[in-house]
């Protein structure tokens, strides 16, 4: 691993016990410093202990009526770090539980392309942004011995985020609002772990979100080979979009009539608009100019940002507290005909490159 670059972890395990007990280990000493970050970040928003206890208790139960091997690999990861169960249920629902605090926050931009006769498959590209505390606490990945195999970007602790498997289903990853969010049930970052490790296709992974009980916000985009859809998932339900004018973009506010009732204002607008309207801006003008870009990593261009424009890069103010350092950690290009995850540190625009990592399972042509 090179100076600045994230640790990569490499699990293969048929069991999900198993599996999770090597996360565990690999990341033992990495752990405890994040979960003493999230704890700070929980308390910060009024969650005690007691109380973060009863949200983790929560969780586990919906996900053991849920998924039976994602409650094996939770357990697991306790087992194999030494942390307490109900830690590692916290890490993982920490989308959720951050979510009681209702405070405003910058967040994630995402654009996929729908296949035109330059590209026959989709593809696409995202920021995360995050707490800048938390820089050292994310990871790559690549995870064999599920259903299918997949590869991507996590947090320490997490069994997974945003990434793309062997069947070259991939998954972008925004976080939403809605005032009914509480974290009473399985957590979006489980749901996308499912979708990796099980989903073969975009229409079954919108299946398997379909029976997954979930009282948070979020929206997942799914690409595959031939197709592109954006899960909006509230408490009032789920919602699909579909590509418009050739390409979807999302930022951090619902765009479902059905969901948009309920949003809770205040936490990403009007940043999150503003984000929404720049990059389809720039998408309608490439697309006017007959240059739109034909492969992932050239959408990065779409999503820079400079002084006076809506902050598709974050740069925390050196001035900000702890809670409202807010930071591109990486960019994250995903393209299904090659089973590919191209992550960098940083912003799109940052002085780093794209790591090329392929979906475990996967050939060299991206087909298992």
């Amino acid at each position: 691993m090179r100076a600045g670059e994230p640790l990569h972890l490499s699990i293969d395990a048929s069991s999900a016990a198993d599996r999770g007990r090597a996360r565990g280990q690999v990341l033992r000493e990495v752990l405890p410093g994040v979960l003493e970050l999230y704890s700070r970040l929980f308390a910060s928003i009024g969650v005690t202990e007691r109380q973060l206890r009863e949200h983790a208790g929560r969780i586990g139960d919906s996900v053991a009526r849920w998924h039976e091997a994602t409650a094996a690999e939770l357990a697991g990861v306790a087992t194999g770090s030494g942390l307490e169960p109900w830690n590692v249920l916290a890490l993982n629902g920490r989308t959720e539980i951050l979510a009681l605090a209702g405070s405003a926050s910058p967040e994630c931009s995402t654009l996929v392309i729908d296949p035109t006769p330059e590209s026959v498959s989709p593809f696409g590209i995202q920021t995360w942004d995050w707490h800048d505390e938390l820089s050292r606490g994310w990871h790559t990945q690549s995870v064999a011995g599920t259903r299918v195999g997949y590869t991507g970007l996590t947090e320490a602790g997490i069994l997974a985020k945003i990434g793309i498997n062997d069947a070259g289903v991939g998954v972008f990853f925004n976080i939403l609002g809605h005032r009914d969010d509480a974290p009473t049930a399985v957590p979006i970052h489980l749901l996308a772990a499912r979708l990796l490790a099980d989903a073969e296709s975009v229409a079954e992974a919108i299946d398997i979100v379909a029976q997954t009980p979930m009282a948070s916000s979020g929206a997942l985009t799914l690409v595959d080979r031939d197709s592109v859809a954006c899960v909006e998932i509230s408490p009032a339900g789920t919602a699909i979009l579909l590509p418009r004018n050739g390409f979807v973009v999302h930022t951090n506010h619902f765009l479902a009539a059905s969901n948009a009732m309920g949003e809770k204002s205040g936490l990403y607008d009007p940043d999150s608009q503003q984000r929404l309207a720049l990059i389809e801006a720039r998408m309608a003008d490439a697309v006017r100019a007959g240059s739109v870009p034909t492969c992932a990593v050239d959408l990065a261009q779409v999503l820079r940002s400079g002084p006076g424009e809506p902050q598709l890069c974050c740069v925390p103010s050196p001035d900000a507290q702890f809670g409202d350092r807010w930071s591109t950690l990486a960019t994250i290009a995903l393209s299904p005909a090659s089973c590919t995850a191209q992550i960098k540190v940083g912003s799109p625009v940052a002085d780093t490159e794209f790591r090329t990592m392929v979906a475990p399972g996967a050939t060299v042509g991206g087909l298992r």
